[in-house]
């Protein structure tokens, strides 16, 4: 745990978990959030940062999948020191995570006090390829967008936006009361919008979504040997991979499905 911030990146939690929990992926702690397990705080613009007690919580929680095979609702129930042994069903995001959880772990009791200063910069070396690549993302841009503001920079309504999230599109990261929206969701929200006038519903593409998804979880795979390496020229070279990776694989994708186009399109 970093001393002068007090709270650990995504990336380095994933780095701190390999060791004892080998398959454990940047998308398997998302979901155990989105399901309403884990609750890392956000900062103002939206990025996880999680306190050595959430850490707690989520190690708890890999061990009982891991040693005693239980489900999610049963380790909820654990974590929660309540009797009712309600299943988790879809996912929920930090909207609906409920407030203040039991005592039934030790994980639920602790908690760090918030520090005063925590804008110290993390070294690129101590995170993983994936959390990079996140940063990269925030690098670019730092706007963040409320509710009505994205939906007036994507010239779309709070229908469409409405739709986009029920089929799990786009979402917004909650801080506070507020849903924040940053430069990569509107892009998400351009690019749908303009299929959506072009006749392709909503509901389909979750399609894109999913493969999204695949491919983000499968380059992963492919960076997390050199994760489970302690020296910093491994991490650099997991982060300079996984950009690589992204990279070919957005054109692999295009050349795809230029291919699959080619006898739709009128030859000139």
């Amino acid at each position: 745990m970093s001393t002068a911030r007090g709270y650990l990146s995504i990336g380095e939690v994933l780095a701190l978990l390999l060791e004892e929990f080998p398959d454990v992926t940047i998308s398997k702690i998302r979901f155990l959030e989105s399901q309403g397990l884990i609750e890392p705080e956000r900062t103002a613009s939206g990025y996880r940062k999680f306190s050595q007690a959430e850490v707690e919580r989520l190690k708890f929680i890999l061990r009982e999948q891991k040693d005693n095979y239980l489900p999610l609702k049963v380790i909820r129930t654990r974590l929660e020191g309540d009797t009712n042994s309600g299943e988790i069903t879809a996912p929920r995001g930090l909207g609906h995570i409920p407030a203040p959880r039991g005592q039934g772990h030790p994980a639920g009791n602790k908690r760090l006090a918030k520090s005063g200063d925590i804008g110290k910069t993390l070294h690129k070396d101590s995170n993983s390829a994936s959390e990079i690549s996140e940063e990269r993302g925030q690098q670019a841009s730092e706007r963040s967008y409320n509710r009505g503001e994205v939906i007036k920079a994507a010239g779309i309504d709070e229908a469409t936006l409405a739709q986009l999230e029920k089929f799990g599109i786009v979402k917004s990261n909650r801080v506070g009361s507020t849903e924040l929206f940053d430069d990569a969701d509107l892009q998400i929200l351009e690019a749908s919008a303009q299929l959506i006038r072009l006749g392709i519903e909503a509901r389909h593409l979750k399609a894109w979504r999913s493969a999204a998804d695949h491919e983000v979880s499968l380059f992963e795979s492919r960076v997390v040997p050199l994760m489970r390496k302690r020296n910093p020229q491994a991490r650099r070279q997991a982060a300079e991979m996984f950009a690589e990776l992204v990279d070919q694989g957005s054109k692999l994708r295009s050349a795809l499905i230029a291919a699959q186009a080619n006898d739709h399109i009128e030859r000139r």
